[in-house]
């Protein structure tokens, strides 16, 4: 399960990633509690606003920052765009302190800070393959998902009770010093034990490149589509539980932090058995899709806040068990010299999805219910396992098969096994 902590380089990469993650979880908690309850009178639309300011840069810079990620060195990459984000922390934070913050800055904040994290995804994500061996990569995908979560369980709960403690600006400083930890672990790396990947060649074209390769790969289109579904409608965790805390509970920013650090706890959970399996397969990613959607629906129905924080657990596993599976899926069947460009397109689709998903996510709230808005993501999910299961059915040949003579009457066969079918 840990087997690359082995590695000297991803062992520093690890650490300094789970500090940063920390950090990153705060602000992001703080950030979401300074607009609902602080800058607004609980308006989750204006949230669905702020996350979509602050990923749809994703989808509009996906096929450029791809192209950086394949064409120069991704450390190098990696220290510039750490560095940035640290500084917008920070004049965030100090604009919170001074008093005179505004919703419009945290919307001009966001957009920044969703430019930078354009660039800084894809070269993050394939930077990981110069840190590991091709046979590690799917267990340090997995191990970075289990960093990034084993930080939510910590992060929120923390930055909860700091906002209600000394308020949401000096959590931003908090995240801006926090960076520190993933700007040495890039410089403290040893550059001898690096893998060197091929990049992209140098010449026109470069980007229809990498669009060309995803067409011709119907197993990537589908992978795409179903993260376009669930990133767009499912995971706008933000919203949802702000809305049930606040709105449906009548509960505080501690509470929120809370709930968000118990919804870690299923989600590294499903990391962490990410990490054992060998690797990554299709019927993982809709399976989980499935199951997300059925813990969606029981938490809409929660009676009251505990088991409703309870319904989360299951939520995060079944929500990091199709992200991890579907990362890894895309990172270990990609070519090496597309896998930028490939992952660029990835998180364009999965978190690019935001800007039309958040917003209608919070108006469903406002309008009908948090509930409701729980709904929608429970559809998602649903809707996801429904489309793996009819495009495996269609480009495998299943057939479905009834037998009286042998001990398992119903069963499937393809079109290999046609002539000579046997229960599977």
């Amino acid at each position: 399960m840990f087997r690359s902590l082995r590695i000297f380089n991803y062992r520093i990469w690890f650490i300094g990633a789970l500090v940063s993650n920390i950090g990153t979880w705060m602000q992001r908690t703080a950030q979401d509690w300074l607009v609902y309850d602080i800058l607004t009178n609980q308006d989750a639309a204006a949230m669905g606003i702020v996350m979509a300011l602050q990923l749809g840069p994703q989808l509009l810079l996906a096929p450029w920052a791809g192209l950086i990620a394949d064409s120069y060195d991704r450390r190098k990459v990696l220290l510039t765009t750490q560095v940035s984000m640290a500084a917008l922390g920070a004049g965030l934070g100090l604009l919170v302190l001074s008093g005179h913050a505004h919703l419009w800055h945290v919307y001009a904040f966001a957009l920044a800070l969703g430019v930078v994290s354009a660039i800084d995804a894809p070269a993050r994500q394939s930077f990981v393959s110069e840190v590991v061996s091709e046979e590690n990569l799917p267990n340090a995908v997995a191990l970075n998902s289990a960093s990034f979560n084993g930080a939510r369980m910590v992060g929120p709960a923390a930055a909860g009770l700091l906002t209600v403690a000394v308020g949401p600006g000096w959590v931003f400083l908090i995240n801006t010093v926090t960076f520190a930890a993933m700007v040495l672990a890039l410089l403290k790396m040893r550059s001898a034990e690096l893998r060197v990947l091929p990049k992209a060649p140098p010449g026109k074209g470069r980007i229809r490149a990498g669009l060309k390769y995803v067409k011709y790969r119907p197993d990537l289109v589908m992978v795409l589509v179903a993260i376009f579904i669930v990133g767009t409608f499912g995971l706008n965790f933000a919203v949802y539980i702000a809305a049930m805390a606040r709105t449906e509970f009548g509960q505080d920013a501690g509470i929120f932090g809370l709930l968000n650090s118990i919804m870690a706890i299923g989600s590294v959970c499903g990391a962490l058995l990410s990490a054992r399996r060998e690797r990554p397969r299709l019927r993982f990613i809709f399976g989980a899709a499935g199951a997300f959607g059925v813990s969606c629906l029981l938490a809409a129905f929660s009676p009251n806040l505990w088991i409703f924080a309870l319904s989360l657990i299951p939520t995060g596993l079944f929500a990091l068990t199709l992200m991890t599976s579907a990362n890894a899926y895309v990172q270990t069947t990609t070519t090496p010299v597309m896998r930028g460009r490939v992952m660029a397109l990835y998180f364009a689709i999965f978190m690019g999805g935001t800007p039309l998903g958040a917003p209608i996510v919070g108006w469903v709230s406002n309008a009908f219910g948090p509930r409701w808005s729980l709904g929608v993501a429970a559809a998602s999910g649903i809707i996801t396992a429904v489309v793996g299961l009819v495009w495996a059915w269609r480009s495998h040949h299943l057939r479905l098969h009834y037998d009286r003579t042998v001990r398992r009457r119903l069963y499937l066969t393809t079109r290999e096994t046609e002539q000579d079918p046997k229960p599977r």
